[in-house]
């Protein structure tokens, strides 16, 4: 993992280079303080100040020193990605805003912008070096480097390949943290899974030996304090079972533990901050497989809470496993459940990769995820919790089917499904997230991606640590 710690640091007044924060109505009068000597070099240059564009010119002072002119929006206000191409294209060395310019939420760019995932490169990229920013707000470089560490954590899980994260892989990822943070973990497998989780047991029970399913239990925290149930949908490789997907659409299938990632990430936040909750995280962890024991279109489930489901689709596996996973969680009285998962192709076919279609059943819940994806710049869309679809999941054999007919809303009766397993007057939060990015921006590389893990963290962390 990237030592985020050492590349943002507090600014102790030692030597570095200045970036000059410049945007287009700034621009003019920074060059008239420059007594009209850099003109030429900026218009020759074609710098405007406008967000992205960045220009390295000549000191004024000793050989080999320069100065950098960063365009942003507004320098005043810069959000998380605005230094990112900066500190993507900058030589190695060490910098800090002119002008003591509030860093604000920029240090997280800064530091993403340095983070690769090189471990199957036999020759790891040449690096530039360390770029080292120092800043004045202590408590935001702090915060920069606890949020950059959680994607980092989601990217590198969701970019390792499906052959090197496995169910047992999630539970190693899961073992380290709570070595790390001291919590308790619980992994119930073979026939104690089949017997108190059978719909998990049902999902993974066709993949080999040393891929088998389970479901991966950690909690932390003070007994006597608010629960906190937080669910990672953790298929490590989803093949669509007997409802085998066709090649394009298994070929991004070792992200479909994407949810599992950023349940991982948000708890390594919540005990790392040190939230006064009791958590609970819980990864049902499979691969969804083909073999002769293959669970089967047609069959009829019981699930932990009694229910019985009817298999329609066996590609629509992930519902499954969450199921059982939230009827665990509802037996230790929460206060509120998030859950997060890479469920549905109609979730990004309605939003697209950006947007994690959000099903909310409570409305002041709702409204503190809203303002805070808006506070953090980690935008999510809530989506209809709509009765009137309930129906389409209906089954002639069992209590319900794992798939709607015919296509529509398949985002929403997903979330239907899954909200049928949530406790009555528990507050929850369904994010069907993509944990993708199709294609690179600054400090956002082509891959594996946190959506929605950032706005999650603030909205929780305002409700549970004020």
């Amino acid at each position: 993992m990237t030592d985020f710690a050492a590349l943002l640091r507090p600014d102790r007044n030692e030597d570095a280079r200045a970036i000059h924060l410049i945007g287009p109505d700034q621009l003019a009068d920074w060059l008239r303080r420059q007594g009209g000597q850099r003109l030429p070099l900026v218009e020759a240059a074609g710098f405007e100040g406008k967000a992205g564009q960045l220009l390295i010119l000549p000191g004024k002072d000793a050989a080999g020193s320069f100065d950098v002119l960063a365009g942003v929006s507004d320098p005043g206000a810069l959000g998380p990605w605005d230094l990112a191409g900066a500190a993507a294209k900058l030589p190695a060395g060490t910098y800090r805003l002119a002008d003591e310019a509030p860093l604000g939420p920029a240090g997280l760019g800064w530091l993403l912008a340095q983070h690769k995932f090189e471990r199957f490169k036999s020759k790891p990229s040449d690096p530039k070096g360390a770029r080292v920013l120092l800043a004045r707000d202590v408590a935001r470089v702090d915060e920069a480097v606890r949020l950059a560490g959680a994607t980092a954590l989601v990217r590198d899980l969701v970019d390792t390949p499906a052959g090197d994260m496995g169910p047992a892989e999630l539970e190693a990822a899961a073992r380290a943290l709570a070595d790390e943070v001291g919590a308790t973990l619980t992994v119930t497998s073979g026939d104690e899974l089949t017997r108190g989780y059978p719909m998990i047991a049902a999902v993974g029970r066709a993949a080999t030996a040393a891929r088998a399913p389970r479901l991966i239990e950690l909690t932390w925290g003070k007994p006597d304090a608010p629960r906190l149930a937080v669910i990672g949908k953790g298929v490590c490789f989803d093949s669509g079972g007997l409802d085998l997907k066709p090649a394009s659409g298994m070929r991004l299938m070792k992200k479909d533990m994407g949810g599992a990632a950023h349940a991982l990430a948000l708890a390594r936040l919540i005990t790392t901050e040190r939230w006064p909750v009791r958590l609970h995280l819980l990864i049902p962890a499979v691969e969804n497989a083909v073999a002769g024991d293959a669970f089967r279109p047609g069959d009829v489930l019981v699930s932990r809470s009694g229910q019985t489901v009817e298999i329609d689709n066996t590609d629509a596996e992930g519902r499954l496993i969450l199921g059982d996973a939230l009827t665990r969680a509802g037996e230790e009285n929460p206060s509120l459940i998030v859950d997060f998962a890479t469920l549905t192709g109609a979730a990004r076919v309605a939003l697209g990769p950006d947007l994690p279609a959000t099903f909310v059943n409570d409305d002041t819940l709702a409204a503190e995820l809203a303002t805070a994806a808006g506070d953090v710049q980690d935008p999510l869309w809530r989506m209809p919790l709509w009765d009137g679809y309930d129906e389409m999941l209906k089954s002639d054999l069992a209590d319900m089917a794992n798939s709607a007919e015919g296509g529509m809303a398949g985002a929403v009766t997903a979330a239907l499904f899954l909200r049928r397993f949530v406790p009555e007057g528990v507050p929850w939060a369904h994010l069907d997230t993509f944990a993708w990015r199709p294609a690179a921006k600054p400090g956002r590389p082509k891959g594996g991606e946190a959506l929605g893990l950032r706005a999650v963290h603030a909205a929780l962390k305002v409700r549970f640590k004020g």
